[in-house]
């Protein structure tokens, strides 16, 4: 039996089921009013693609839209792969 298994990079492991420190309000706002520039990812530890955001100024706001509604729906995570959701 041949099973091949994922790779991940070192210390990228998600951590399934678990919710982040970072809180559900905070994400929201600062993607509403700072999302353009990618505050909410640099906030979330996501510094690669924030800054990324930071120079397509949120992927002309449609990267930031995605990002928004992501956070809303809580399927938004940190750099770790917890989750950023309400907590209801």
């Amino acid at each position: 039996m041949n099973q091949v298994a994922t790779e991940r990079p070192m210390g990228t492991m998600p951590q399934q089921g678990q919710v982040s420190p970072k809180g559900y309000v905070p994400a929201i706002l600062i993607c509403l009013f700072l999302g353009g520039l990618g505050v909410h990812r640099f906030w979330v530890g996501k510094i690669g693609t924030g800054i990324l955001q930071l120079l397509t100024l949120g992927g002309l706001g449609i990267w930031a839209l995605i990002d928004l509604v992501m956070i809303i729906c809580g399927k938004f995570t940190d750099k770790q792969g917890r989750l950023i959701k309400s907590e209801g």
